[in-house]
């Protein structure tokens, strides 16, 4: 005797995409911030008794410049993700460039960095 094996039927299945809307709650003009510092470009932070622009930077807007934290004192390699903080009515010659951790810990260090020996003088 032969066996004949049957061939399930193919079914389609289609499922409708995810809702990602949020359900009640605030809308977005009632969300704190408002501007750039929503989408987290530009916000105003304390430092020092004054208050301080802080931006984000991408690695690739600074690729082939070099700069050097004023929280650890190190190097920041070219294309490497960082902030830039400014005094809030400071100039351009006043920006800096952050490691984000070191900006993130600024009130734990002390005011004056400690260089190593063999640390480079520029």
């Amino acid at each position: 005797m032969e066996e004949s094996h049957c061939r399930q039927p193919i079914r389609e299945v289609y499922v409708s995409p995810r809702n990602n809307r949020r359900r009640g709650g605030e809308t977005p003009d009632e969300r704190p911030g408002s501007g750039l510092d929503r989408f987290g470009l530009e916000r105003t932070e304390e430092y020092q008794g004054e208050d301080w622009k802080v931006r984000h930077v991408a690695g690739a807007s600074a690729a082939g410049k070099r700069y050097r934290c004023p929280g650890c004192d190190q190097e920041i390699p070219s294309g490497t993700p960082h902030l830039v903080a400014w005094p809030e009515y400071g100039g351009v010659d006043d920006r800096r460039h952050w490691h984000k951790a070191c900006w993130n810990a600024k009130d734990r260090r002390t005011t004056k960095v400690q260089r190593s020996r063999n640390a480079p003088r520029y």
